[in-house]
């Protein structure tokens, strides 16, 4: 949780979920407020942006507060460039608490995690990017001027009945217990948001950003028992929950790099942060969050080192040109830091970024031959090729979807696309560069938000209606006329794109 979220913003939160919640109409509804998903940014009234220059002593913007009747002052340069922010809070908690001489320059106490968006997107896109920034106020720009400013708290009470209110409920969670029953209600929440039409893309980021929160709260919780870490790190997640495209069936696919420490303090920082990850794991998997059975998992002192551990890591990867390093690879290439100092993930992103431009066609063979390794599930006459379990017909979506994650990957690796982490970022940023042109992008971006919000609708409906474990396993009589031609024309598109893989990164027609 943020460590400036304070106990009063917790409590009015708590109380704001606890209101909706005594509500019996709407308790197990988050999607009464449609508005959250046709909202825009521009349509709310924004709070002026009241700001001074970093030298300015602290009574003098405590000062300039109270004369705005603001709790949220701005610190900018000269040339108009958005610093940090203090709050009421800040005050409080640095400078009275502290006994700080109130002649200190505003800027040795501000908060420098500024988030800033566009007044045009819609009001779901920018409450994910402050739960995800774990930033507390969004700077709102219209072109490149900025127009004023909104708070979560702001932004939640206006969407007093939408999951997002149920993502904060999270972070008020008491123990593990409350979390697993959190999580237990997402089911809900999926099947609620795809019966309204909402986008699978969106319903993915609304589930990871669940389980991020829930994560959050765990780790939180295991560092106020074991003590504060001996040296700084980043809890990491791989797979799905790395590309924000988490479903109702997952497992754990995580790890931990902490800071080079001095060679003396090696033992006792690897001691800690295993004790730390084995911990983490136990508590998720109580919640719901299953051990990874290929082992990808911070647990295992493979996925727990250095940074310059995991830079020899990745360098080796890249230049075995192996089969299996290149799987590897790819498992730790859709990796996201949600916990800890994101400056270690930075630094390793840009010594990866530079071994990349290294002649290494080799490597990018191999990552196209993972790409090609699930065919679509289709007959020699075009029909759906099913598999019988449990005497039902069956086919498996997600190796259906794998080949568009892994030809995605393998283009964004190519062009060294860092910073967009889901499939369809990924895309996006492809048809911008000219790699994808409009039809190109359109067939897989439909093809794989079909495929999966069949995916999840299906999920949903086994642990609901069923009371079931999930899986990916779709059966065929279960599928309308219309799925089926859609389906068959998806999977053909695939086949498509496989054979540009081939020719492109392999030389093969074969």
């Amino acid at each position: 949780m943020d460590e400036n979220f304070s106990k009063s913003q917790e409590d009015v939160a708590a109380s704001l979920v606890a209101a909706v919640s005594d509500q019996s109409a709407v308790s197990s509804n988050y999607l009464l407020a449609d508005q959250l998903y046709n909202t825009r940014i521009n349509d709310l009234a924004y709070k002026k942006i009241i700001s001074c220059l970093p030298e300015t002593p602290i009574y003098l913007a405590a000062q300039q507060m109270a004369a705005n009747k603001t709790s949220c002052l701005f610190i900018r340069n000269e040339n108009h460039e958005y610093l940090g922010f203090v709050t009421d809070i800040t005050l409080r908690d640095r400078v009275i608490a502290t006994q700080l001489d109130s002649q200190s320059p505003i800027s040795n106490v501000m908060d420098e995690n500024i988030v800033s968006i566009a007044s045009d997107v819609y009001v779901y896109e920018a409450l994910l990017l402050m739960f995800n920034t774990k930033s507390r106020y969004l700077l709102v720009k219209n072109g490149h001027e900025y127009v004023g400013f909104l708070s979560k708290n702001r932004l939640l009470s206006e969407q007093a009945q939408s999951p997002l209110v149920f993502i904060q409920s999270v972070k008020s969670a008491a123990n593990t217990t409350d979390l697993r029953s959190k999580w237990r209600k997402v089911p809900g929440i999926v099947a609620q948001l795809l019966a309204r039409g909402v986008h699978a893309e969106i319903v993915n980021e609304v589930v990871t950003t669940i389980a991020d929160a829930i994560s959050n709260k765990i780790i939180e919780d295991v560092i106020a028992k074991l003590g504060p870490p001996p040296a700084k790190f980043v809890f990491m997640v791989l797979g799905s929950e790395g590309r924000k495209e988490l479903t109702l069936k997952t497992d754990q696919d995580n790890a931990i790099i902490y800071e080079d420490t001095p060679e003396e303090n090696r033992a006792m920082v690897r001691t800690y942060f295993l004790d730390f990850a084995t911990q983490v794991s136990d508590k998720l998997n109580y919640v719901g969050f299953v051990y990874c059975d290929g082992d990808y998992m911070a647990t295992n002192p493979n996925w727990t080192h250095s940074l310059s551990h995991w830079k020899y890591n990745y360098k080796n990867w890249i230049e075995e040109a192996l089969p299996e390093a290149a799987v590897k690879f790819a498992a730790f290439f859709d990796c996201r830091a949600i916990y800890g100092d994101d400056s270690i993930m930075q630094e390793l992103r840009l010594f990866v970024d530079d071994e990349l431009k290294k002649p290494i066609e080799k490597f990018y063979v191999y990552l196209a031959k993972n790409a090609l390794l699930y065919e679509p599930p289709l007959t020699y006459f075009r029909n759906i090729r099913t598999q019988k379990i449990a005497s039902k017909e069956v086919f498996d979506i997600k190796t259906a979807m794998t080949p568009i994650v892994d030809l995605v990957r393998v283009y964004a690796l190519q062009n060294r696309i860092f910073q967009k982490e889901n499939t369809g970022e990924r895309l996006r940023a492809l048809k911008d560069m000219g790699v994808f042109n409009d039809t190109q992008f359109n067939e897989l971006m439909q093809s794989y938000y079909y495929l999966m919000g069949l995916r999840l609708k299906n999920q949903s409906r086994q642990i609901i209606d069923a009371h079931a474990a999930p899986n990916n396993f779709i059966e065929i009589n279960s599928l309308t006329k219309i799925d089926k031609v859609t389906l068959i024309e998806i999977f053909k598109t695939i086949q498509n794109f496989q054979s540009g893989i081939k020719i492109r990164f392999t030389n093969s027609l074969g």
